[in-house]
């Protein structure tokens, strides 16, 4: 049997978590769900998730700095980051680029180009 790709959800959306998590379990996906960063940096350390989908405006750590932790931590520089948000400046697109996220998706998305762009994703 094939292993699921484990993918972290971490959002403080409700309804974004909700919608993500329906569609990432119906695609075959293993899913987990972080509320904020405090709980996206433990689910990264103990379910050890090869795709994290990011927003970046939380509470308390924000998306940024939950994305510069992964990728300049060697056991988890290999995770794949996708930002999911409504930070729309071409700043904060490149702050995100720049801090090794492999993508940077606008909200509102398509579940359509969500799925394909989290595919390509995970095959790099």
């Amino acid at each position: 049997m094939e292993n699921k790709p484990k993918i972290l959800i971490v959002d403080d959306e409700p309804n974004i978590i909700m919608s993500l998590e329906y569609l990432l379990r119906r695609k075959n996906y293993e899913v987990f769900i972080a509320r904020n960063g405090s709980e996206a940096l433990e689910s990264i350390q103990k379910d050890l998730p090869q795709l994290i989908l990011l927003d970046i405006m939380m509470p308390d750590v924000d998306g940024y700095q939950i994305c510069e932790f992964v990728k300049t931590t060697p056991e988890y520089k290999e995770m794949k980051v996708i930002f999911l948000s409504a930070k729309s400046k071409k700043s904060d697109i490149e702050k995100g680029l720049a801090l090794g996220a492999d993508l940077y998706l606008l909200k509102p998305f398509s579940n359509k180009d969500l799925l394909q762009n989290i595919n390509n994703v995970l095959k790099t």
